[in-house]
């Protein structure tokens, strides 16, 4: 399982319902329920990713995440995670909303652009970076929100979400050590998992 993923995946409480939106190809619901005996569903768009989640024994859903997130009842799941999706999503203040009414709770995990070897990249080069973190070239990558981890966190309080933990990654993503204020992580840090609720 991707690293990144562990450090999600340690934040799910054992029995819960999960909803998992942009689930790809199912790797973390089939492990949470493997590993915590959670349960839950899976949501994505893209055929390949659906098949496989299917081979994995995933219960998948294809909805579109900008418009289709109405099918799912008010407080239908215990959990919510948005994993690496949120800056791929056209709305993610609506996607945040959803989470709001759906579970109540959530883990978002992004990456951060406004690593310190992103900004260098741009001022040093003047190209938009392309690193193990983000490996895809400018054209060609699913990202279409570039958003650092003091933005998300204001898009958070924007929404009425609570921040209950912060995760911080480190270039493997993994959870990395240090830099507990938001300055420093902003900088530090290649991405973040994040525990919310609604309050």
């Amino acid at each position: 399982m991707r690293p990144d993923l562990e450090v999600v995946a340690a934040l799910v409480p054992p029995g819960a319902r999960v909803l998992d939106l942009g689930c790809g190809d199912g790797q973390l619901l089939a492990d949470l329920t493997a590993r915590r005996g959670c349960t839950g569903t899976g949501v994505d768009s893209d055929p390949a990713s659906l098949r496989a989640a299917i081979r994995r024994g995933v219960a998948v859903i294809e909805l579109d995440l900008d418009t289709q997130l109405d099918e799912f009842a008010d407080r239908s799941y215990d959990l919510v995670v948005v994993s690496q999706t949120l800056q791929a999503a056209r709305h993610p203040d609506r996607v945040l909303a959803e989470i709001a009414r759906i579970a109540g709770r959530g883990i978002v995990s992004v990456p951060n652009f406004g690593l310190w070897k992103h900004r260098a990249e741009l001022a040093l080069r003047g190209r938009m970076p392309v690193s193990a973190e983000l490996p895809h070239p400018w054209y060609d990558t699913p990202n279409i929100h570039l958003a650092t981890l003091a933005d998300l966190e204001d898009l958070f309080a924007a929404q009425g979400l609570r921040i209950a933990e912060r995760r911080l990654l480190d270039a493997t993503g993994r959870a990395a050590g240090g830099w507990r204020s938001r300055g420093p992580a902003n900088l530090m840090a290649s991405g973040a998992v994040y525990l919310v609720d609604a309050g």
